[in-house]
């Protein structure tokens, strides 16, 4: 397969993943949501940055991130077929907040995890606007995506008190992430990455910043105590971020004593089945937000980490 053709089908996989999630699965005559797209929540060189709200129709009070990124390109789509994609998730009262970052070509990984930080701050500063509890937010992400969720779940702070932009005063933090075929450790990756990232010759120009800066990047090297709860999904015939980036990251939460779990979806690769989405990874990603954003963040401290076959 030529090179250009395995980058088109990465991005493929990336930005249908979350098409698939809905799988065989519509929007039931009747329901209905209330959408609030394009919120604006940045700018970054005269270009503003975005995210769409997508509001369920009985609320619970909690809000779930979409990251919105493949290769960290971050495109743009209709809400309502984002809304029918997560009824699953709208359908247990979940707020889905679609983030989109600064995308590359043009911006690499920093900015990316710049920006989605940036928007958590601006959810919190609105969350009464939005009906949910600005200390039950989780996130979730595919590959790129998800990478830039365990950014969120190990590098949260408490904002800055004295900054003269509310937005910067407010916590990053997010209460609980799943993560999807992410990549972790991004050592070595600008200057001599894998040779399956080689491949993609798109995956270059998000690679394109300071050897430096790569642990700053690195999820693997951020965990703490302090770090958000973390599912995991992946499967173990992924050649593109093999399961090795999950189960180092899973090792290393374990040791700060967070809650953990690795959902290993068995014979997939870089990306899952609709009957596979269905019936292990819509149910583990309810469960484990089901679990740490209905209670209070000293409940869900329990140190019990997870790895199984299939989802439970």
């Amino acid at each position: 397969m030529k090179r250009s053709t395995l980058w088109l089908a990465f991005l493929w996989l990336a930005f249908a993943f979350l098409t698939s999630l809905g799988g065989l699965q519509d929007a039931r005559a009747g329901e209905k949501w209330r959408i609030d797209a394009d919120v604006i929540y940045g700018r970054r060189d005269g270009m503003v940055k975005t995210f769409d709200v997508i509001r369920p129709a009985k609320a619970n009070g909690a809000g779930v991130l979409w990251i919105e990124s493949g290769g960290w390109y971050s495109n743009w789509t209709d809400p309502k077929n984002k809304a029918k994609g997560f009824q699953f998730m709208l359908d247990k009262g979940y707020t889905m907040f679609i983030v989109r970052h600064a995308s590359a070509p043009k911006y690499t990984v920093p900015e990316a995890a710049e920006d989605v930080r940036r928007c958590v701050r601006v959810i919190r500063q609105k969350a009464k606007d939005y009906d949910v509890d600005s200390e039950r937010l989780g996130v979730m992400g595919a590959s790129a995506g998800g990478h830039l969720s365990l950014m969120l779940g190990t590098t949260g702070d408490d904002g800055n008190s004295s900054a003269k932009d509310e937005a910067l005063r407010q916590k990053s933090r997010v209460a609980a992430v799943v993560a999807i075929f992410p990549p972790t450790d991004l050592r070595g990756w600008t200057t001599d990455p894998p040779e399956a990232i080689k491949k993609l010759p798109g995956l270059k120009p998000p690679l394109t910043f300071k050897s430096e800066l790569e642990a700053s990047v690195s999820p693997l090297l951020k965990v703490s105590g302090e770090s958000a709860p973390t599912l995991f999904i992946h499967g173990d015939k992924d050649e593109l971020v093999p399961i090795d980036h999950s189960r180092k990251m899973l090792s290393a939460l374990e040791s700060a004593k967070v809650p953990t779990k690795l959902v290993l979806i068995e014979g997939a690769g870089h990306g899952f089945s609709p009957k596979q989405n269905q019936e292990q990874v819509q149910p583990a990603m309810v469960e484990w937000f089901e679990r740490y954003l209905a209670k209070s963040k000293s409940e869900n401290r329990n140190p019990k980490s997870e790895t199984i076959p299939k989802s439970e």
